[in-house]
Formats: C-alpha cells, structure tokens, sequence
C-alpha cells in the first residue's frame, strides 16, 4: 500500500517575511511607538504590541462642532454695544475656579466703579484645594468682570478689567 501524502497547508496569497516582521517589532521598541504599519503596492504589514492598560493612552471623542444660533436682528436705530476692552485684564495665572467673595454669603471683594489699590485682594482662584488671591497690580478704578463666582477659568484667561 502507498502512503497516503498530508495535504500540503494552504496559503494566502501573500507572503510574509518573518525576518520584516521582527525588524518592525524592533523598531516598537526602540521608538516607544504602539503600532506601525508598512505598505508595498497592495501588501501591508502592521505590528502592533499592547501596553498595560495604564500606559494605554486614554481615547480622544471628539465633540460636533456646535451649530451657530442665527443673530437676532438688530434694530436699525440701535447704537451698537461698546466692545469690552479687556487688553489690559487681569488675567488667571492657573486653572481653577474663581470666587469674587472670600466665602459662600460674604460681600465680594470688589464691585464695578470700585476704587482699588495697589496689592488689594480683587477675587481669589481656587486650585487643587488652595485659594489663591489675585492682587491689583496697581492703583485704579474696576471697570468690569469678566467672570462670575464658582465659573472655572483656564490659564490666562481674562478675568477682571482694572483702570
């Protein structure tokens, strides 16, 4: 009786050179990268290694872009509104959240048409649990708010116009 042959294993149209594969899982590591990817003509080759869970980066969702409210008409007689000169602002010097009063229920600090000196107290800026008063940098007069009590503010962002 004659031997009866394995089926030779199937295989795909292409053919991957393990010797690539290994450079490519090299270079993983080298780099730092997750993932990189390789084409020639119609062949691609991606090697990919998964990290711990904590190292993995956090997915980006990104939000739709708001949809414009039409502008109300404007009466034609109207005067338009004065621009808010805010060049010479204050400006939050961290990321927190502003209060104009040094606690729940007390007076704030300053109001509109108030006169201010040198190194007075205009709002405070909380950040990781630490109040941080924010000073007059000179003599004058608040002209405008730019922000309400309890709203979070970012780094550099106007807060309060002094002249």
């Amino acid at each position: 009786m004659a031997e009866k042959k394995a089926p030779a294993p199937r295989r795909s149209g292409m053919s991957v050179d393990p010797k690539l594969v290994r450079e490519l899982a090299d270079m993983l590591g080298d780099t730092g990268l997750t993932e990189i990817e390789v084409a020639e003509g119609d062949k691609r080759i991606r090697v990919s290694r998964a990290g711990s869970p904590a190292a993995a980066p956090a997915p980006v969702m990104a939000a739709p872009a708001p949809i414009p409210a039409p502008a109300p008409a404007a009466a034609a007689d109207a005067p338009a509104a004065p621009a808010a000169d805010i060049a010479n602002a204050i400006k939050s010097p961290m990321v927190g959240t502003v209060y104009l009063a040094p606690e729940p229920g007390a007076d704030n600090f300053v109001a509109v048409g108030d006169a201010v000196k040198k190194g007075d107290t205009l709002l405070i800026v909380e950040a990781m649990k630490v109040m941080n008063p924010i000073t007059a940098p000179a003599d004058g007069t608040v002209q405008q708010l730019l922000i309400d009590s309890g709203e979070p503010v970012e780094f550099d962002q106007p807060l309060i116009v002094v002249s």
